[in-house]
């Protein structure tokens, strides 16, 4: 790993007196929670927007040097209350990749920054992937010069280069996102067949993974069981998601779980009212979309946005953050 280039300090320091005049400005405090998933540990042609480890090393020294970093229960009962710091960032991964143990952990803590990792808690007693990184692994591996899943009613898609099997992949995960979890098992078993090959990755938290990370400045999220877009199963289906899988991570951490994050996370699309009620009647304190911009105290504390910067330049990355705390949402 190479060593981590700080900002010069004129520019840290011009950052720094930027979001403290924005702060004065808005007149109210605001929050922005940048949200990942996985992070590589090289770049990968096909998870082009998960950063790498050098990537998200300097974004999160960057976020060392230049603003508020706070651990996100603290910023949400602060958010509430009118006492947020400016610059105020608060940094949280979704779904529960081994990745945010193995080597987001040791940056996180190089510069002693909290976060929050939301779990899907129905990969990690038998370690099997996600939906959406089967597909990923089917369409590295496959041979084949064009997938075709015309029966299953999701049509034919060219693999001849590296760029059609992003295109590929892009697009079988798009549309697969709104199946129900059984259309989403068939899909994944025949790219388990055409492969003729083991799909599973060793991806997700264990347990005792989950354990380290909230011993240490990691809080533990709800992230449901198993992932669905909760407006497409049943209210029965769905409270079951959302209770059982607080249930499961209290047991695995004994710790309280207090704040949840909704799959995919768009209101109205893959959540609406029901499911925020669901969620405070489960015990959850707040809840987390994936809407682009920062929180302020007139959010509804179940509908909090969350989203994550996506410049590739140090500086870039700053002017996305103080924009989104100036109140824009581009």
């Amino acid at each position: 790993m190479t060593r981590y280039r700080k900002l010069p300090r004129v520019t840290a320091k011009l950052i720094r007196a930027a979001g403290d005049a924005i702060a004065r400005r808005a007149g109210e405090g605001r929050l922005c929670i940048v949200n990942y998933h996985r992070i590589l540990d090289r770049p990968d042609p096909l998870l082009d927007s998960e950063p790498d480890l050098e990537t998200f090393r300097w974004q999160v020294g960057l976020l060392a040097d230049c603003f508020n970093v706070l651990p996100l229960g603290e910023a949400v009962r602060a958010l509430a209350a009118g006492t947020l710091p400016p610059r105020a960032v608060a940094i949280t991964f979704d779904d529960g990749y081994r990745s945010t143990h193995d080597l987001a952990l040791p940056i996180l803590q190089e510069f002693a920054l909290p976060a929050t990792v939301f779990v899907t808690t129905g990969h990690i007693e038998n370690d099997s992937s996600m939906w959406n990184d089967i597909i990923l692994e089917a369409v590295r591996r496959l041979p084949h010069s064009v997938i075709d899943l015309h029966d299953l009613g999701l049509g034919e898609y060219p693999m001849h280069s590296a760029e059609d099997r992003k295109n590929t992949a892009d697009a079988l995960t798009e549309k697969c996102k709104y199946l129900a979890p059984e259309e989403r098992q068939v899909l994944t078993n025949r790219l388990q067949s055409m492969t003729r090959d083991d799909l599973q990755q060793e991806l997700m938290l264990t347990p005792a993974m989950i354990r380290t990370l909230a011993q240490t400045q990691v809080e533990i999220g709800g992230h449901t069981v198993s992932h669905p877009i909760l407006t497409r199963i049943d209210d029965e289906a769905a409270r079951y998601e959302i209770v059982e899988n607080k249930r499961q991570l209290e047991a695995i951490t004994g710790q309280p779980v207090t704040l949840f994050a909704y799959p995919n996370g768009k209101y109205g699309i893959d959540f609406d009212q029901r499911h925020v009620q669901m969620a405070g009647q489960a015990g959850y304190q707040a809840a987390f979309t994936t809407a682009i911009g920062s929180a302020t105290r007139r959010d509804d504390l179940f509908k909090i946005p969350r989203s994550r910067p996506w410049d590739a330049s140090r500086l870039m990355f700053a002017a996305r953050l103080l924009k989104w705390l100036a109140g824009r949402t581009e």
